[in-house]
């Protein structure tokens, strides 16, 4: 018997991705885990022949992701990833050594799904770094958004209101009315003289909550009436409305609690980085070194504006020496603010990293600014991303295929 005729076939590629392949172990070993995910779900699996090419194409697509996360030096540290396995457990109530127990328990290995968990925020970062860019907000849109009804109800404030409702009839003569006013206006005076206004709703509410002590309950500032939002807008916790007319009579409102309105003082930094990134000529070790020779050089006293322009890898900062402008929460990714926020004035931190790369940060100023209007906006646009993004995840996915050399083999399924 020939030496060729002895060779056992233990794998095959299925798939060319670029320079990368796909191979029929990695495509079987999926296949068993999502038969099992259908199987636990209680779903009918769908032919064999179409869940095959639908696993196929995740595992092309996640191959795809993954070369541009390596390439652009995206790289999850140990740290991170016990870190995530941690709140994988904690998220199913059950301790780490019980999360391992299972991981054994269905035939895998607690190796081989640490490597998962890599690849899928691996995965996750690239997206978000790649996706996010492509969304672009316009001050139009946001301002259209803001002034819609949904805008309104989503951003408003939460107010925690009680009402004393003093019913006016149709047909109530001027006369009448005005006594009922005037009860009203009595009402507001005893209220701010210190008798409990719930007490005062028991006692003389027409309103269906005044066996409650006239208490509305938390609610969205857009729930209420448009004639409370106008009076309301205007209050200050604990403050007794003026008697306020509407169709059903005269009401008094008292605004016991507030959650998200008002004045929103958020501390600032006005701070300036440097940014290298890993590459293919350039390793992670070598791209460390060179961050932490041009903290020493800023140290003894190079200028970090000097240094930002000539080695900055952030195109948008490094033409005007690093600097990022003044800060408002959410700006910048949880590790840059995170740093942003320990380091004192005009320190010059440690090298960081994030899913841009690696960075030196240093803070040159902080000052505490009224957000309440720029955090409304910040919140509506974080709204408008997120409902943009799946959309132009799913856009940017095929893009990155239609670029792609990709050259399917077949399987041994199929």
């Amino acid at each position: 018997m020939s030496a060729t005729a002895q060779i056992t076939l233990l794998d095959k590629v299925i798939a060319v991705v670029d320079d990368d392949i796909v191979l029929q172990s990695e495509l079987d070993q999926r296949m068993v885990t999502i038969y099992t995910q259908i199987q636990q779900s209680g779903t009918k699996a769908p032919p064999q022949e179409i869940l095959l090419q639908q696993v196929l194409d995740r595992l092309i697509s996640e191959r795809l992701q993954l070369n541009i996360g390596y390439g652009a030096g995206i790289r999850i540290s140990d740290e991170e990833l016990n870190q995530a396995m941690a709140r994988i457990a904690a998220g199913n109530k059950i301790t780490l050594e019980e999360y391992f127990a299972q991981v054994h328990a269905q035939g895998s290995t607690v190796a081989v799904v640490r490597e998962q968990i890599r690849n899928e925020m691996t995965i996750m970062r690239v997206q978000q770094g790649k996706v996010m860019r492509r969304i672009r907000i316009s001050e139009q849109e946001l301002d259209n958004f803001l002034n819609s009804e949904e805008g309104r109800f989503l951003t408003s404030p939460d107010v925690n209101v009680g009402q004393i409702l003093l019913s006016v009839p149709t047909g109530t003569s001027l006369e009448e009315t005005d006594l009922i006013l005037a009860r009203a206006l009595d009402l507001q005076a005893q209220a701010v003289g210190g008798t409990d206004f719930r007490e005062l709703a028991i006692a003389n509410s027409a309103d269906q909550s005044a066996l409650q002590g006239g208490d509305l309950g938390w609610r969205k500032m857009a729930q209420l009436p448009g004639v409370f939002i106008d009076a309301v807008e205007k209050m200050e916790v604990g403050q007794i409305s003026d008697p306020i007319r509407s169709g059903a009579g005269y009401h008094l409102l008292k605004l016991y609690e507030l959650r998200g309105g008002g004045e929103q003082l958020i501390e600032q930094h006005f701070g300036r980085h440097i940014l290298v990134k890993p590459n293919q000529i350039r390793d992670e070790a070598t791209t460390l070194e060179l961050l932490n020779s041009l903290r020493d050089r800023a140290l003894a006293g190079e200028d970090f504006a000097v240094l930002a322009k000539e080695f900055s890898e952030d195109t948008g900062s490094a033409l005007n020496g690093g600097e990022l402008g003044w800060s408002t929460p959410g700006m910048f990714v949880p590790e840059f603010e995170q740093t942003m926020d320990s380091i004192a004035i005009d320190e010059i931190s440690a090298p960081f990293s994030s899913q841009f790369g690696w960075h030196i940060l240093q803070v040159t100023d902080r000052r505490d600014e009224d957000f309440s209007t720029n955090i409304l906006r910040n919140r509506a646009q974080n709204m408008l991303r997120e409902r943009k993004y799946e959309e132009e995840l799913q856009v940017w996915l095929q893009e990155i295929r239609d670029e792609a050399f990709i050259e399917i083999k077949g399987s041994d399924n199929s």
